[in-house]
């Protein structure tokens, strides 16, 4: 096992978001699993920048509906997966490298009974588990910034996307370099890998052939909401201290207080980007 995957194992194996979470919170507020709906499990596992409405602006932006076949990259616990086959009607596969977060979000989707359309299997977006051409649309919502290679990660989505299929994602950005302490903090913390400016990922994206139809600076958009998930993180760790399930490491937190601040004074942010093939 490489560096990367020891550390992403390491970081989402205690993310402050899990299964066990999940699961604890559907209990308390349902008092049992049965006859769970796809929109009971929203509150929890929208696990991006913007909640829904984020995932509706990808969702538009890719320009999916009913019967599309999509993919998601880097999908978590799911929850994009399964909110675009529940809402939008799509046909949706995950990919998602941590086998503890692919296996809880099969659990999650076969609990609220997607699991015809919508499905995440165990892989890596670097070489992707699905056939050429095969989909309409691949999406992803800040998850690259873990990837060793975006630029094969950006190669396998043109490679699985159908001719005319569109690539809507989002991602963390550099506004401006940062010190090195920084640098380390956050992949110790979040295992980000070094990141890059706007320009620089618009051409990463166009290098591998796609063509750009837009592309949004996400930062001004994202520092309220990031001082909100900040807070609720906060939360979530006090909850699982109370309920015996994993709080996350010390690093995450240290590094995602810095992630916000830095975000506060626009050296980190965000950026979304819409191609096609």
């Amino acid at each position: 096992m490489n560096d990367t995957s020891s550390q992403l194992f390491y970081f989402y194996n205690r993310h402050p978001i899990s299964r066990d979470i999940i699961v604890a919170k559907l209990r308390a507020s349902h008092g049992h699993l049965d006859n769970l709906r796809p929109e009971d499990l929203y509150a929890h596992d929208q696990d991006h920048y913007g909640g829904l409405n984020a995932t509706d602006e990808l969702a538009r932006a890719a320009q999916i509906g009913p019967g599309t076949a999509a993919a998601d990259f880097c999908a978590g616990l799911g929850g994009t997966v399964r909110y675009l086959a529940h809402k939008y009607g799509a046909d949706v596969t995950g990919v998602e490298f941590t086998p503890v977060r692919a296996a809880g979000a099969q659990e999650l989707t076969q609990m609220v009974g997607l699991q015809e359309t919508a499905r995440i299997v165990e892989g890596n977006v670097m070489d992707a588990p699905l056939a050429d051409a095969s989909v309409d649309a691949v999406v992803s919502q800040e998850s690259f910034c873990h990837v060793p290679d975006v630029k094969k990660a950006l190669a396998e989505a043109r490679r699985i996307l159908k001719p005319g299929g569109r690539l809507a994602f989002t991602d963390w950005v550099a506004n401006q370099p940062l010190a090195a302490a920084d640098v380390q903090l956050m992949w110790d913390g979040m295992a980000i890998q070094p990141l890059r400016s706007i320009p620089d990922y618009r051409h990463l994206v166009e290098g591998v052939g796609l063509t750009v139809l837009s592309v949004t600076d996400l930062t001004e958009e994202w520092r309220p909401i990031l001082k909100e998930r900040l807070a609720m993180y906060q939360r979530l760790r006090e909850e699982a201290r109370q309920s015996g399930t994993p709080v996350g490491h010390d690093a995450f937190h240290e590094s995602y207080i810095r992630f916000v601040d830095l975000v506060q004074q626009r050296k980190l942010g965000g950026v979304r980007i819409v191609a096609n093939k």
